[in-house]
């Protein structure tokens, strides 16, 4: 069902983006990871249906990153759940155009249900 559904975990905690990869891969997700807002930044082809992106990634603002692919035609379609420790942050991701906010910790679960209707 998830097949060929191509998910990105961008968060610059390694423990969280290989537990987040496990989960998603085990699901049958296509998954690729970065600990850094530049690997997104620079995407020019081969883009994700779907970007886990943290809000505070070392050197850059998630908020920022997301503005960013929002604005791009060939990425503003690609649906970004953005993640953070700081549940008061959300509001600021939604502004910043992200489709959904998870609390960091977080059901995993939860996470599957975003991205099923996000993706599914």
């Amino acid at each position: 069902m998830n097949k060929g559904k191509r998910i990105m975990i961008a968060d610059d905690d390694p423990g969280i983006v290989d537990a987040i990869e496990m989960t998603l891969t085990f699901e049958g997700y296509d998954v690729v990871t970065t600990l850094t807002g530049d690997t997104i930044i620079s995407m020019s082809d081969n883009f994700p249906d779907l970007l886990l992106l943290d809000v505070w990634m070392s050197g850059h603002d998630g908020r920022d990153i997301c503005k960013l692919l929002k604005m791009k035609s060939e990425t503003s379609n690609i649906p970004v759940i953005m993640i953070s420790a700081s549940p008061e942050l959300k509001r600021s991701a939604t502004e910043a155009g992200a489709d959904d906010f998870l609390e960091k910790p977080f059901n995993i679960d939860e996470l599957l249900n975003k991205i099923e209707l996000l993706i599914g």
